[in-house]
């Protein structure tokens, strides 16, 4: 990607941001970079491209993630929090392009949302498939696998929501506090 469409889709993503994708104009964001409209097709076919490259860059994130994660040998806890820790960090250190992924993905369409969906499945079943491992140790409690998922993808993701990089806490920080947290919640008493 060349240096001038990386600073339009970082524009691009900023006024998706604020505004959302679907109240953002190919206008405004031409606007935004003192540009004529028709100057964007030069750079990108579509806005929806410019939201389909920040979704699927997310997405490729996170399954790389979670694929490396499962490829090493942790236990069901060390995995877990590893996967909590590498979560926050890809939200965090890409914070425009996360608010973007978790709100604005709904607005993909044909094979781009049915890929897209496939992908964050198979995220979330990285997830399950941690969470399982830790319940086959004999670590974690007998739960829902499916419901413990999505509340600690919801957790997680709903930082994007109050994390400022200059607030109190690091994205290390935060990562601990959310793993300590979270794995109360699952890990049996006896090895509490």
């Amino acid at each position: 990607m060349t240096e001038r469409k990386r600073q339009v889709l970082a524009s691009a993503q900023r006024i998706f941001k604020k505004k959302g994708y679907a109240s953002t104009s190919v206008r405004d964001i031409a606007k935004a970079l003192s540009m004529e409209p028709a100057s964007l097709y030069s750079h990108f076919s579509s806005k929806e491209d410019m939201l389909k490259l920040t979704c699927f860059d997310m997405a490729n994130k996170f399954e790389n993630a979670i694929n490396e994660i499962s490829s090493l040998y942790f236990d069901g806890e060390q995995q877990l929090r590893m996967a909590i820790k590498q979560h926050v960090e890809i939200l965090t250190f890409n914070l425009d392009s996360a608010i973007i992924f978790l709100k604005d993905w709904r607005n993909l369409s044909g094979e781009s949302l049915d890929i897209f969906i496939q992908k964050r499945n198979s995220y979330e079943q990285g997830i399950r498939k941690i969470i399982q491992t830790g319940i086959d140790e004999g670590r974690f409690s007998e739960i829902d696998v499916k419901f413990a998922t999505l509340t600690i993808l919801s957790s997680v993701n709903w930082i994007v929501e109050w994390y400022k990089p200059e607030g109190n806490l690091n994205p290390p920080q935060i990562a601990q506090k959310l793993s300590d947290f979270i794995l109360s919640g699952l890990i049996k008493t006896t090895y509490k």
